[in-house]
């Protein structure tokens, strides 16, 4: 590696990305690798912190580009782009030979997206790949970047990407329909060799977040700081919020996180955070677009500023922990939901307690019967503490190898 000398204005980035790259480690690869068309002109990758986008960046480069003076990474987080753009940043890599363009954390740069359509419509041969929160899937809409940009959502890491990445097996991610109709089959090849519950109750505590490979002394305190960040950093960088309803969305967060799984009561919400009903239904929606909650509803409906969700969730189940909210019971749904909605649409039942594709789910324990469904045609216990299951009792953990 070296720095390229014919690069001026941007010597500073480079260096960075240099040193990054050779940091890298190129081994494990994210599910959503493999599913990206790397050839289109400009991909976003989009996601919460902490899961991996900007480590997938530098693996690319890093596998790809024999090159690399061809290509260039660069953090918008970085002070450099105090006093130039994005844009200035692009002419001159492109100038200079430059073909591929690598922009992390987009959503700290104002008006990221009229400069990102620039820079698409200035210089037809550069492609362009660029990160932000979860919380740009706001702007999958917006009329400038709809025809320009392929959107990708990275989410956390699934228990089967977990157990690769704890090297205890590499196994196929598994199709919904495959685990319902071949779940006994599969669970036996899969804990032939290893004592499954453990590895998914160490999941459940601290396997979610990428960083947990950094150590799990400091686990807690980093996804605690990568909690503040979203909502002090990342939100205000996408919506136009105040210091205080950076205050209510946190005391709000620590209120559900108590709470969970809950049926909203909006009135009762607002009272506690001192705010009114809108602003608090936005709330509930930013923090689920921070991918900090998930918010299930009966029908098939898209979750707005303004519409109430019937049932809140923690994101994840380390959030859980994080929050001391270790009931089971919660975690069980918490985990179900999570790993479902990176793949399909779930919605809730009214009898049972999920509905995915068209299939009925009830979520509990192993002794939890098929009473509250037993008439009911493609339904399915989910239960947990098993390894193996029978006929239409599924083990909870096996949804967690579906990407």
């Amino acid at each position: 590696m070296y720095l390229c000398k014919k690069y001026f204005v941007m010597d500073s980035l480079v260096k960075i990305y240099l040193r990054l790259l050779q940091e890298t480690d190129a081994k494990h690869f994210r599910y959503l690798y493999q599913n990206i068309d790397w050839d289109e002109r400009c991909i976003a990758i989009i996601g919460a912190k902490g899961v991996g986008k900007t480590t997938m960046l530098l693996q690319h480069i890093k596998h790809t580009f024999a090159n690399k003076d061809e290509v260039l990474f660069a953090s918008l987080d970085n002070t450099w782009f105090a006093n130039h753009s994005i844009f200035q940043l692009a002419d001159e890599f492109y100038m200079n030979g430059g073909t591929h363009l690598f922009l992390d954390e987009i959503h700290h740069y104002p008006n990221w997206a009229t400069e990102i359509k620039n820079i698409y419509d200035s210089f037809p041969k550069l492609k362009i790949v660029f990160t932000g929160s979860s919380l740009l899937q706001i702007y999958k809409s917006t009329a400038d970047l709809s025809r320009r940009v392929v959107y990708e959502t990275l989410e956390g890491l699934s228990f089967r990407e977990f157990l690769k990445f704890e090297k205890i097996g590499d196994f196929p991610a598994l199709s919904l329909q495959e685990i319902v109709e071949n779940h006994q089959n599969i669970a036996f090849k899969i804990t032939e060799n290893l004592k499954i519950i453990p590895l998914f109750k160490k999941y459940l505590k601290n396997g979610y977040y990428l960083f947990y490979k950094e150590g799990l002394r400091k686990y807690e305190t980093k996804l605690q700081e990568a909690i503040n960040n979203v909502i002090d950093v990342d939100v205000p960088a996408v919506e136009n919020i105040e210091f205080e309803s950076r205050h209510k969305l946190k005391k709000l967060l620590a209120i559900l996180a108590t709470l969970v799984p809950y049926t909203p009561k909006i009135t009762d919400l607002a009272a506690a955070i001192d705010s009114n009903r809108n602003n608090t239904v936005r709330y509930l929606s930013l923090l689920a677009n921070a991918k900090l909650l998930n918010l299930i509803s009966y029908q098939n409906k898209t979750i707005g500023d303004l519409t109430k969700p019937d049932k809140v969730l923690l994101n994840n189940t380390n959030l859980s922990y994080i929050f001391g909210n270790a009931n089971i019971g919660s975690a069980r749904e918490t985990f179900f939901i999570n790993q479902l909605s990176a793949v399909a649409n779930v919605i809730l039942a009214p009898q049972g307690d999920f509905i995915v594709d068209n299939y009925t789910f009830e979520v509990g324990g192993k002794r939890k019967t098929f009473e509250q469904i037993k008439d009911l045609p493609n339904s399915f216990v989910v239960a947990d503490d098993i390894e193996i299951g029978h006929k239409n009792k599924i083990p909870l953990w096996l949804f967690g190898m579906m990407y």
